[in-house]
């Protein structure tokens, strides 16, 4: 089947559109890439998303205005792929993350926007959406759902792995040894959980000292001219978050606008340059990532295989490989798994076992009580004038 998946991460910066040829049932799948892009949202889109992230208040009427319209990008995405790369089957469509609340004294709470049957409508395709729900309900974050393509697709038979994504937000999935080709009944002992910050509090600093001319530090040049303030990451890194253990996810809600004033409040004590400041950062994302496996893994991975923007990120790579030296550190890519639409290729399979009947979570990562079928189904429907 020829699964097309969709996901717009917590940066907002696009959507990522990842075609895919998938074979076989539930564990024993084969995946063969096919073309992926990433769709631009139109600046004003992408704004008001950004600010709706940031708590700007908006009506109902608005909220449903701003679904369809995010539905709408996401067909255009699918459209535009189509065009290049022949037609799918099926979509997989992860939708765009506005407001993440892990489970606290009840449920956890979780909004995608673009709405899977608008997507059907616009494209005439089936189209799985709100992957995050039925995980919630049976008592999961919700997050990370990417841990079961992780072990289809990258685990070794001798080989401990972690791979971590990093995106807006990063997160971890621990793969023990397993041959997936002779997959039994039950996944192995996996384990995963959204680390912290990835390039969200990168990304707004340099928006913020560029006066809006940058989105991102392209390639981390900019922190590459700073000097690292390790008294204030080590300060930044006493947030509870970090010393929490898993199953844990987070977003925005945490690390975004508010908490970038309060790292910079703090700064202000030390005289930081914004190169200073951006190096910092960089220093956080990578600092937790390995204080995240030192702390919660019994065993360190033989290998680390990183994913999303992050990967793209020169200085921020240079840091994490320094601080899990002597862990080899190397990209999906290397592993036949593009960096740039992991997570899209992930939806598309989660889509894929939607269709299958076969349960997607994986409740060691999420904290879900048992396995359960993720997405709903909406077929298109030819509406009449």
């Amino acid at each position: 089947m020829r699964v097309l998946g969709l996901i717009s991460g917590t940066s907002a910066d696009g959507i990522d559109a990842a075609l895919v040829e998938i074979h076989g049932f539930g564990r024993t799948i084969a995946v063969h890439w096919l073309a992926g892009m990433t769709y631009p949202y139109p600046e004003p889109v992408r704004s008001h998303l950004l600010e709706i992230c940031a708590g700007q208040a908006l009506s109902l009427e608005d909220l449903a205005d701003l679904d369809d319209t995010v539905a709408s990008v996401f067909a255009d995405a699918v459209l535009s792929l189509q065009a290049n790369a022949g037609e799918a089957e099926l979509i997989a469509s992860h939708g765009q993350t506005v407001f993440h609340r892990p489970r606290q004294a009840g449920l956890g709470y979780s909004i995608q926007l673009g709405r899977g049957a608008e997507i059907a409508r616009l494209t005439g395709l089936p189209t799985i959406s709100d992957f995050r729900t039925a995980d919630i309900a049976a008592g999961g974050q919700g997050a990370p759902l990417v841990s079961a393509l992780d072990a289809c697709l990258l685990s070794h038979p001798q080989h401990r792995r972690c791979v971590q994504n990093i995106g807006g937000i990063s997160n971890v999935t621990y793969l023990p040894p397993w041959d997936r080709h002779r997959a039994g009944e039950h996944w192995p002992e996996l384990w995963g959980w959204d680390t912290g910050p990835g390039n969200t509090l990168l990304d707004i600093a340099v928006q913020r000292f560029s006066q809006g001319q940058l989105s991102y530090d392209q390639n981390g040049a900019w922190a590459a001219q700073g000097t690292v303030c390790q008294a204030l990451v080590e300060h930044w890194m006493g947030h509870p978050f970090f010393h929490q253990p898993p199953p844990k996810s987070t977003g925005r809600e945490l690390f975004g606008w508010h908490y970038l004033d309060t790292c910079l409040a703090a700064a202000d004590t030390y005289q930081l340059s914004p190169a200073d400041c951006l190096a910092s950062l960089s220093e956080l994302t990578a600092v937790s990532i390995a204080h995240s496996y030192r702390t919660f893994l019994t065993e360190p991975p033989d290998e680390v295989f990183v994913c999303g923007g992050g990967s793209r990120n020169h200085y921020l790579m240079q840091r994490l490989a320094a601080h899990l030296d002597p862990i080899p550190l190397l990209t999906t890519d290397q592993a036949g798994l593009p960096t740039d639409f992991k997570e899209a290729i992930a939806f598309a399979v989660l889509g894929y076992w939607r269709q299958q009947n076969f349960p997607g979570n994986v409740p060691t990562v999420t904290g879900a009580q048992r396995p359960m079928l993720l997405g709903q189904l909406s077929e298109p429907v030819q509406l009449q004038a």
